[in-house]
């Protein structure tokens, strides 16, 4: 088995650098300056245990790769980019090609099972960093993180058990599991705050007071669409167990995890940013089953401003709460 890993950003660069590491062939299409750097001097990859460079075969385009059919190719860019990134996989490698969606939310399995035979649905648990080119943090201890998988929209076979096995052969906590999407969607209740990080340009991960709070209202407005329209999710309780229970983030060298990965994409002046397919799922959500969501429609309004503005907001939470209340951004 060969893999590709589409997108080699924060998440992307973690799962190419793990699985290089524990001795399978890799190769990562990237772009810019990232790609550049890649090439000329090898990723490097700082984690808890120490930074090394790792040389891994990178390219700009699935049309560059050499595919021989023993491929699997991990999703790891950020869903607003995803239907593009298909379009050109599907160009160059055919429909046959196993997809892996390594990514948040819940959109990016529909739109690859549109096109693509198999499709891998995977929880996403990975703190990680990528600010600078050709250079990937991760800060996950003992393991990297967790990485659950299963075919979409149920069940599994023998190749998510092999896609599962060589992760867990290269410190990730990843499993079998039929019922990935319930997972997937307790992870998009946890990533309805990180609109909160690109309005306040801190990490909300955790946090208490009346930012809490505010993130309580928008997760209470998830589940309250996940009734109306009967989706299943684990609770916080099966997921801590199954899921977050299995790692932690900590500093490497003496750097904590720089926010989410939302607002890690507007610190490296992305003008577009995932929210749509956060918040903005609960907003469409909402809509159709008759569900008011109006913190999440405010939060995502906001945040979609912000990122299009080219900056962290610096909102305080007098302020977030005062737009919410008036119903607008």
């Amino acid at each position: 088995m060969r893999f590709v890993i589409y997108g080699a950003g924060a998440i992307g660069g973690t799962i190419a650098a793990r699985l290089h590491e524990s001795g399978h062939e890799v190769a990562v299409i990237a772009r810019g300056d990232h790609l550049r750097a890649i090439r000329e001097r090898g990723l490097l990859f700082r984690t808890p245990e120490g930074a090394q460079r790792l040389s891994i075969p990178a390219v700009v385009h699935p049309g560059e790769v050499e595919w021989t059919g023993r491929e699997v190719v991990f999703l790891a860019m950020k869903t607003q980019d995803t239907e593009a990134a298909l379009r050109e996989l599907e160009a160059a490698a055919g429909c046959r090609v196993p997809v892996v969606c390594a990514q948040n939310g819940v959109e990016n399995e529909r739109l690859a099972a549109r096109r693509f035979a198999t499709v891998i649905a995977m929880l996403v648990a990975l703190p990680a960093t990528f600010l600078v080119p050709g250079e990937v943090i991760a800060s996950g201890a003992p393991l990297s993180g967790c990485l659950h998988a299963g075919l979409y929209p149920r069940g599994s076979d023998a190749l998510v058990e092999e896609v599962c096995a060589a992760l867990s052969a290269s410190k990730f906590h990843a499993l079998p599991s039929p019922d990935v999407m319930a997972l997937k969607y307790r992870k998009l209740l946890l990533n309805l705050g990180n609109a909160l990080d690109v309005l306040t340009g801190r990490s909300s991960w955790g946090a208490g007071g009346r930012v809490g709070a505010l993130l309580a209202r928008l997760r209470e407005e998830g589940e309250a669409c996940y009734r109306a329209a009967g989706i299943p999710y684990v609770s916080a309780e099966e997921y801590a167990e199954r899921v977050q229970r299995h790692y932690r983030a900590v500093p490497v060298d003496g750097e904590p995890r720089s926010g989410s990965s939302t607002l890690q994409s507007v610190l490296r002046g992305h003008r577009t940013i995932e929210v749509d397919y956060l918040n903005g799922e609960i907003v469409l959500l909402g809509r159709l089953y008759g569900v008011p969501t109006p913190v999440n429609a405010a939060v995502r309004e906001l945040a979609v401003r912000a990122a299009s503005a080219g900056e962290v907001a610096g909102y305080t939470i007098d302020d977030l709460e005062a737009l919410i209340e008036t119903g607008r951004g």
